[in-house]
């Protein structure tokens, strides 16, 4: 049987509503607009089999899950008062996704973590391809890596 993948992108703080502040609920594949979310989730549409998004307020949530509007949620401020990790493992276990032979997260430090934390325990092989990179390096090798994933299918 073929190795199955998913890949976890980050959500962003670039969102639709600071350029739009009207354009209401939004799906979240639409709604993180910066670059970095832009770059990752070209890399998880040519990589994975499946990819969700981490958000720091939602947890782990598919590119069609709507938004209802604006928010600020960061798992690199704990005031800002992000998902419990125990509710991220929680959500694995309610969403099978440790049935997956391959995850890789995508993110820095902080989305390391808590994907770690919400899948430890489980049998899946954890993958952070890009960990420990500048921002700027990561985006340019998570780049390279979509191109390369689009060559191969060709």
């Amino acid at each position: 049987m073929p190795k199955t993948t998913l890949v976890i992108v980050p959500c962003g703080s670039s969102k639709v509503w600071s350029k739009n502040p009207t354009a209401g609920p939004t799906i979240a594949r639409d709604a993180y607009v910066g670059s970095p979310f832009k770059v990752n989730r070209k890399y998880a549409e040519c990589i994975g089999d499946q990819w969700l998004i981490l958000s720091a307020k939602h947890g782990f949530i598919d590119p069609d899950f709507m938004l209802p509007g604006p928010y600020e949620v960061t798992f690199k401020k704990k005031s800002s008062g992000p998902i419990d990790l125990e509710k991220l493992s929680q959500q694995i276990k309610d969403r099978r996704l440790a049935t997956f032979d391959e995850v890789i997260g995508l993110g820095g430090k902080e989305y390391r973590h808590a994907i770690e934390t919400a899948f430890e325990g489980t049998e899946v092989d954890l993958q952070f391809p890009f960990a420990g990179l500048p921002i700027g390096k990561a985006m340019q090798a998570a780049k390279r890596a979509a191109e390369n994933a689009n060559i191969g299918e060709g």
